[in-house]
């Protein structure tokens, strides 16, 4: 027997059980009579096992009740479970779907805008692509690398919630077939942009990606998900999801090439996501691919950090000022708080 709020699902077999009592006949007896073992028995008592029309053929010939009476125990008990199953699971759901900002999706048009919280649910697991939320642990629905800022668990939620919508808007992207090849050849042109205005670079850019198999999705953050980008699979394709918020030269780049890192790299291939180290590894590549390391040192060793000579060397290795601003504050030498006026401030919608 299971039960929710409002629904309790009988078993056949406790009927079947009471029908034993009332004869004195045991189980082992019992499964003798009717030629089965004592073992399924056992869990035809316990509802663990389906109650078939043969067995109620058989049910009607040992006991003597017609086997349309057992056939129709068995619908009303699996139409029951089924029924304690979803409202059992709702009320889960309804806890969990409290951790979505769902006013904040149903503004950006994600999922419809209602405040019955069963609505909610339904609208969610519809967006999820899901039949309850607990499918939302199972890592081959959410694998996704990522860089994100911080964890909890409602983060956790949130940044599925956006890495979502990524994939949904993905799928009326057309691509190519994913060439991680032909993406490390376009990497030197992928650079080239970044001393471009949006307006200019972001439909290159996108066209570039899209011919190497990957969409390139830009969207608004949600609050609590503290990340800058995410890329995953998705079919046949990869979806790489980048942040809108704070989107200055030097973060939009480094995120960019962060993601670009862990496609080139394969770790969007493992299905439990990144590990620290993989992190680690795609901040070095997508730094030294963007400012290389050894130009980078050699810049370093002058300790000058005017204005006019980060502009000379940005210009020296071909990429935007306030790519090499970001990075010198990130790294420590300049604070943070200095030579800002050389990162330009992207408005990317």
């Amino acid at each position: 027997m299971v039960r929710s709020r409002s629904y309790i699902a009988t078993p056949p077999g406790a009927t079947i059980k009471e029908q034993l009592i009332d004869r004195g006949m045991s189980q082992k007896e019992f499964a003798a009579r009717l030629g089965l073992s004592e073992k399924h028995i056992c869990r035809l008592i316990k509802g663990d096992v389906q109650l078939t029309p043969d067995v109620a053929v058989k049910l009607e010939i040992v006991l003597g009740v017609p086997a349309k009476f057992w056939n129709n125990l068995e619908s009303i008990y699996r139409e029951k479970l089924v029924k304690v199953e979803l409202e059992n699971s709702m009320e889960v759901d309804e806890t969990l779907a409290k951790l979505l900002p769902y006013n904040e999706m149903a503004k950006y048009g994600w999922v419809p805008d209602t405040r019955n919280s069963k609505e909610r649910v339904f609208n969610l697991r519809k967006y999820f692509e899901v039949v309850d939320f607990s499918r939302l642990d199972n890592s081959l629905v959410t694998h996704i690398a990522c860089r994100p800022l911080s964890v909890s668990q409602k983060n956790d939620f949130t940044f599925i919630a956006w890495a979502q919508e990524a994939r949904i808007v993905a799928r009326s992207i057309e691509t190519n077939p994913i060439n991680i090849s032909a993406l490390v050849k376009t990497i030197p042109d992928i650079r080239e942009l970044t001393t471009a205005n949006p307006t200019d670079f972001y439909p290159k850019l996108k066209t570039m990606l899209a011919e190497c198999g990957i969409a390139l999705v830009v969207l608004p953050e949600l609050k609590g998900s503290f990340l800058q980008g995410a890329s995953f699979f998705d079919r046949d394709r990869v979806v790489l999801g980048l942040s809108s918020k704070n989107k200055d030269v030097d973060v939009f780049w480094f995120s960019l090439f962060h993601e670009l890192a862990h496609i080139v790299n394969g770790h969007i291939y493992q299905v439990e996501g990144t590990t620290k180290e993989d992190e680690i590894t795609a901040d070095l590549w997508s730094s030294n691919a963007l400012i290389p390391n050894g130009l980078l040192v050699e810049f370093i060793s002058s300790k000058n950090y005017s204005s006019k000579c980060i502009c000379e060397f940005a210009k020296q290795i071909g990429v935007a000022p306030g790519i090499v601003v970001g990075k010198l504050q990130n790294d420590g030498y300049i604070a943070h708080n200095k030579l800002n006026n050389l990162k330009e401030h992207y408005e990317i919608a």
